[in-house]
């Protein structure tokens, strides 16, 4: 098993198949496999042998597909950049894995003096883009045209195929190792359950750089369906793709979903031929779920539960519990079941497992879970234990195998000695008809220790006051779980996968506070 073998089936079976969609851009399987094996001569003419790491700055294109079957291809082994990090950050990443050879695109150009100057060991640079080939990079197109096609080295099973490095809200990145059969296991078992069809045409919009997104792109490999990119999230230019390559098939995080569903275009975009949504990253609110149903009759919702060291899904919940059915019996707000392959638990402090329904932590088991983080023995040894994943992640399970996701443990507010989840809360502030998101945390509180401080951004021309929606909370939580404070806001904190950054909502709370900011 090796994560080059879809596209040799595609070789072998549908080469005319259009393979990737950008722009004025598309391909079919033959023309990406022939620049695949050619870029990949290329990146060991330059030094790439196997096991070595190669990274790309930039943003979505078929490029990026290209980059990474060309580096498995030849042998190589991905270090995707994280594209809203400072040059220091990406430095520290390259450095710490020891990256030989780094592809930057246009966008990303104006930071490569300073990646330079900065690097222990200066990679090998590569111009992926259109402008002129700056001075001291080389030119990817020329690369490709020039270079003689290697055979597939085959690199697969236990090999390492990816150094996912995680966002680093505490000190330094952590390098997430992710052996080729973690990738094709999690693609393979998400697919056992919920098939992806050959026709598919799949728009990329979240950054392929995040695990997410990856994830989804190995499995359109695996399957052999379309890849339609677009280079950052925007909900226009999604309407208009959408519409302009009959896209069927697209993932979303919540806040993207919701700014395609409230774009002032989105009634004028005939979104008829759209199949299926998958969603993550966070759990989807009983507003904009109705929103979206109401908008999108014809759409079946997929909502997977996952993170980078699980390579990244653990569970899928599917359309059936996002429908009528699983809004009465509360199942659309359940992570679903774990999949084929991946074994869950729910445990208590010390690592025994705790009733049906009660809250504990999240451990995993399977050929998912990563190999560990890159040259991080001890945090490695604290998260991999007697072959168990702990993802810090609170839930409970129900008595049919259903997870229910009530917080990150590190999010959980302590008030008064009370557990509040602010899962809990944010979904039912966004119950509020005026409520377009909203983030909840905790903040120092001299009585209760922490008090629950909701910040909310309401939808255009919507009008409503802190006590107004304190009274919409009383209706359905408990009064010490409804927030004590409510900050209002024109925008959130977003990562450039498109979640809300709370660490950066707690910040100005906590800063002079022993507690460490997550």
């Amino acid at each position: 098993m090796y994560l080059t073998q879809g596209l040799h089936r595609c070789l072998q079976q549908t080469p005319d198949r259009t393979a990737t969609i950008f722009r004025t851009r598309r391909q079919t399987f033959r023309q990406l496999g022939d620049r695949v094996a050619r870029l990949a001569g290329a990146l060991r003419q330059l030094g790439m042998a196997e096991g070595h790491r190669v990274s790309m700055l930039a943003l979505n294109s078929d490029r990026y597909l290209e980059y990474m079957l060309s580096v498995w291809w030849g042998g190589g082994v991905l270090n995707p950049v994280n594209t809203r990090w400072s040059v220091p950050e990406i430095v520290y990443s390259l450095d710490d894995c020891d990256t030989g050879i780094l592809i930057v695109d246009d966008h990303f150009l104006p930071m490569v003096p300073g990646i330079v100057a900065s690097a222990s060991r200066k990679p090998v640079l590569i111009h992926a883009g259109d402008y002129p080939t700056p001075d001291g990079m080389l030119s990817y197109e020329q690369l490709i045209a020039n270079a003689t096609p290697v055979e597939d080295a085959q690199r697969g099973g236990d090999d390492l195929a990816a150094i996912m490095y995680t966002g680093g809200t505490t000190g330094k990145p952590k390098g997430v190792m992710q052996s080729h059969m973690n990738l094709w296991s999690s693609a393979i078992s998400r697919m056992a359950q919920y098939p992806c069809p050959e026709d598919t045409i799949t728009l990329h919009a979240c950054p392929l750089f995040h695990t997410a997104a990856m994830a989804k792109a190995v499995t359109l490999f695996v399957a052999g369906a379309t890849h339609a990119l677009i280079p950052a999230f925007d909900a226009k230019e999604v309407l208009q793709t959408m519409v302009s390559e009959r896209v069927n098939e697209i993932l979303l995080v919540p806040t993207m979903l919701q700014a395609v569903l409230s774009h002032p275009d989105f009634a004028s975009h005939d979104l008829s031929g759209l199949q299926r949504i998958n969603y993550g990253a966070s759990p989807i609110s009983a507003g904009l779920l109705d929103a979206a149903l109401a908008a999108l009759p014809q759409v079946q919702f997929f909502h997977a539960y996952g993170l980078t060291e699980a390579a990244p899904v653990v569970s899928v919940n599917p359309p059936v519990n996002h429908g009528p059915e699983g809004r009465t019996s509360g199942l659309y707000r359940s992570a679903g079941r774990p999949g084929y392959g991946v074994t869950v638990k729910i445990v208590d402090e010390q690592g025994v497992e705790v009733p049906r329904n009660t809250v504990g932590e999240i451990i995993v088991r399977g050929p998912n879970v990563m190999q560990g983080y890159w040259n991080k023995p001890a945090e490695t040894a604290a998260t991999l234990k007697d072959g168990w994943l702990h993802t810090g992640d609170g839930a409970y399970m129900d008595e049919n195998g259903y997870l229910f996701i009530v917080d990150r443990l590190k999010d959980m507010i302590v008030s008064g000695g009370e557990n509040v989840y602010s899962a809990e809360v944010e979904n039912v502030l966004s119950r509020h008809p005026t409520v377009a998101s909203c983030a909840v945390i905790g903040v120092p509180d001299p009585r209760w220790g922490e008090a629950v401080h909701a910040v909310v951004v309401l939808k255009p021309g919507a009008l409503v006051d802190e006590a107004g929606l304190r009274e919409h909370c009383r209706q359905f939580i408990a009064g010490y779980k409804c927030p004590k404070s409510i900050e209002f806001r024109a925008e959130m904190p977003l990562s450039a996968a498109g979640k809300i950054l709370k660490r950066d909502l707690r910040s100005p709370y906590w800063k002079d506070s022993t507690r460490q900011v997550n």
